[in-house]
């Protein structure tokens, strides 16, 4: 199950970035192994038009643009969100991945 949620938060993106992790050991996440099934992962898609590569958070979210269990829900909170770094709308992105199948849970 994957959602989006979009938050206002004074929380600079580092900090709001060991929140989340914390939640996530609160809840039972192991990183021990890179891409392993997870009981729950909480990303930061975007932090307002924040661009940057780091090894400890790179923001937009580096694949969110080719993945439509992330932009469909993103459309559903941000509709008029534009991508940072490609300059392109989620309506537009959402395009570029209508090949992909993805089911709406009631």
């Amino acid at each position: 199950v994957n959602g989006v949620v979009r938050i206002a938060t004074d929380l600079p993106p580092y900090q709001l970035l060991n929140i989340l992790q914390k939640l996530e050991a609160d809840y039972g996440r192991q990183r021990s192994v890179p891409n392993a099934a997870r009981t729950l992962d909480l990303d930061i898609i975007a932090y307002n038009a924040l661009c940057q590569t780091d090894p400890k958070l790179t923001l937009p979210h580096p694949r969110a643009h080719e993945r439509a269990f992330v932009l469909l829900p993103l459309h559903d909170v941000a509709p008029e969100w534009v991508h940072p770094s490609l300059g392109v709308g989620v309506d537009a992105l959402l395009e570029g991945v209508s090949g992909q199948e993805i089911r709406r849970i009631p």
